[in-house]
């Protein structure tokens, strides 16, 4: 089975992510899209981030009927701080029939130079990589810096430049401001996640 790896901390999971998370899913050859719901590191207090378990109990939430997505918890089973190149080595020996891809943002690829072993990921493993959503003035920056290293990375075999994902500008640190303010954040939420973090109390 292809299995693609979207790492991220999820906090909170919201549209946007699960626009990618299917589309990567239901219009690439993958099988399945695994959301990798990163750790808290504990050396790193942020008051923001939910327990990681709330954090996975979100992304469950979001993703409940389809059959296509899958949380996954394995980063919390690794030492921190969590490496790629480690949480791959784990899953390759637990899930031997399974092949494993990365799905991470256009923005990530240009750091991607920054990773541990990148290399060896880059040339072990397949990467489809999504746009990023961004404002003009941003537009007019990423294309002033855009990097010869960049460019090298988008042009490797193994990486997949999926220019049609339907990107929305929204963030999870949006949302937590919102509703810290109070504000309606309903439609940028799947309504089981929405209906959760009511519950919850969560961000307030």
């Amino acid at each position: 089975m292809k299995v693609g790896l979207y790492f991220g901390t999820f906090n909170p999971i919201h549209v946007g992510h699960l626009i990618i998370a299917n589309y990567m899913a239901d219009y690439t050859d993958l099988d399945q899209v695994w959301l990798v719901v990163s750790p808290q590191n504990p050396l790193k207090e942020k008051k923001s981030l939910l327990a990681d378990f709330h954090r996975l109990a979100l992304v469950r939430e979001g993703i409940f009927d389809n059959a296509k997505l899958k949380a996954s918890d394995i980063e919390f089973k690794l030492p921190i701080p969590s490496y790629t190149t480690n949480t791959l080595a784990h899953l390759k020996e637990n899930y031997p029939d399974n092949e494993f891809s990365l799905i991470m943002g256009e923005d990530n690829l240009r750091t991607f130079h920054k990773w541990k072993n990148h290399e060896w990921v880059l040339e072990n493993y397949k990467l489809y990589v999504y746009p990023r959503a961004m404002t003009v003035q941003e537009e007019a920056e990423e294309s002033a810096i855009k990097s010869n290293t960049a460019n090298s990375f988008i042009e490797h075999p193994n990486v997949t430049l999926c220019e049609d994902v339907p990107v929305m500008k929204v963030s999870s640190s949006f949302i937590r401001k919102a509703i810290k303010e109070g504000r309606d954040v309903r439609y940028l939420l799947s309504e089981p996640v929405h209906k959760y973090i009511e519950e919850m109390n969560f961000y307030k």
